[in-house]
């Protein structure tokens, strides 16, 4: 029983010699290599030239400090539980006495870790954020690393400096001291 009279019929017709030595097949796909060779390239070379980022764009996570350098964030869990890809742990901790020029709460994040090889970056913990501690930077990426472990980012990656002088390794906040020592090396090493 036939449900629609849309069936087309097809003649299977023999094929020709050339079809047979599949010569047109070859020359077909060297044309679309030959077009594919002249045309302009979509890659960049990536450390000297960067392509410009979206306006939507979500890089890096950073968490925020205050006015006053203190962290922002309460540990409050809210970017842990609306992160899709569960990429988000914290242990909460509360503040003792000496240390309120640190922490802006009562209750502070002890550890704060997102494995970026979960990450979806959906900016879901940013918007979850009622401190608004929890940012995706608009122009930095997770750089490149080689090792399984070197994805998880905690507080030591995470946490923006204090000053914009201080330079890191590796996301790894330095004192001024190491900042100082890491110039001096810096400038004795030949180029």
């Amino acid at each position: 029983m036939q449900l629609t009279n849309r069936a087309k019929k097809l003649e299977k017709k023999p094929m020709t010699l050339a079809e047979r030595a599949y010569l047109p097949a070859i020359f077909q796909g060297l044309s679309i290599t030959m077009r594919h060779f002249f045309m302009k390239k979509a890659t960049v070379r990536y450390p000297e030239e960067v392509r410009p980022f979206s306006p939507i764009f979500r890089g890096l996570h950073v968490l925020k400090r205050d006015e006053q350098g203190r962290e922002r964030c309460t540990a409050c869990g809210l970017c842990a539980v609306a992160c899709p890809a569960e990429a988000i742990t914290m242990v909460a901790g509360e503040r003792k006495k000496g240390e309120e020029s640190l922490y802006r709460e009562e209750k502070y994040a002890i550890s704060y870790e997102i494995n970026m090889l979960r990450c979806i970056f959906c900016g879901l913990c940013e918007e979850a954020c009622p401190k608004a501690a929890v940012y995706l930077q608009a122009d930095k990426i997770a750089p490149p690393r080689y090792e399984r472990d070197e994805f998880i980012y905690g507080k030591d990656r995470l946490v923006e400096p204090v000053s914009p002088d201080a330079r890191s390794i590796r996301g790894i906040q330095l004192t001024p001291e190491q900042a100082d020592s890491l110039r001096s090396n810096l400038a004795q090493q030949p180029v």
